[in-house]
C-alpha cells in the first residue's frame, strides 16, 4: 500500500538558537573595554600576555583573570591579502587578514589590515587600530589595522 499525502504527518519546524551567549567574567570585561577603544589582554603568573585576553593559559592550563591594557599599536607576524572580498567579508575593498602581535602583548590577534596596497606589507611592519565610530562592545569595535608611517 503506497503513503498519499494526505495520510502523512506534517509539523512546522524552524531552526533557530533563541539564546544569548555569555561571554564570562574576562571576556566580558575585554569586550567592554573595546567599546572604549582599549584593548585588553591577560597577563599569567610568568608574565606572559595574552593578547587578546583569554581565560586561560594553553600551556600550564592556568586561569588567568589580571587583565592589561595593550596596544593599540603592534607589528604584523604575518599576513594574507585578499583581492577581491566576498560579500560576507566586512570590507568590500581589498585588505590583508593578519596576525598581529601588540605592543605589550607575547601572543598575536587575528585582524583586518586596511588603507594600503599588498606591496606596502611586510613581517614587522607597524600598525595600529582603527576605531569605529558606533562601539557595539565586540571586536568590530576595531573596524581595522592601518599602517603606521
Amino acid at each position: 500500500m503506497s503513503e498519499t499525502k494526505t495520510n502523512l504527518l506534517e509539523a512546522p519546524f524552524e531552526l533557530s538558537y533563541k539564546y544569548k551567549r555569555s561571554s564570562g567574567p574576562v571576556m566580558s570585561k575585554f569586550f567592554e573595554a573595546l567599546g572604549d577603544k582599549k584593548i585588553l589582554g591577560t597577563k599569567s603568573k610568568a608574565q606572559k600576555v595574552f593578547a587578546p585576553a583569554a581565560e586561560f593559559d594553553p600551556q600550564t592550563r592556568e586561569t588567568l583573570t589580571d587583565l592589561t591594557e595593550v596596544g593599540p599599536g603592534g607589528v604584523i607576524e604575518s599576513w594574507s591579502w585578499v583581492h577581491q572580498p566576498s560579500d560576507h567579508h566586512l570590507l568590500q575593498i581589498p585588505f590583508a587578514f593578519a596576525l598581529i602581535k601588540l605592543d605589550g602583548a607575547d601572543t598575536a590577534m587575528l585582524h583586518m589590515i586596511s588603507g594600503c596596497q599588498e606591496s606596502d606589507l611586510s613581517i614587522g611592519a607597524r600598525v595600529t587600530a582603527t576605531w569605529s565610530d558606533t562601539p557595539t562592545e565586540s571586536i568590530t569595535d576595531i573596524k581595522h589595522f592601518t599602517l603606521e608611517l
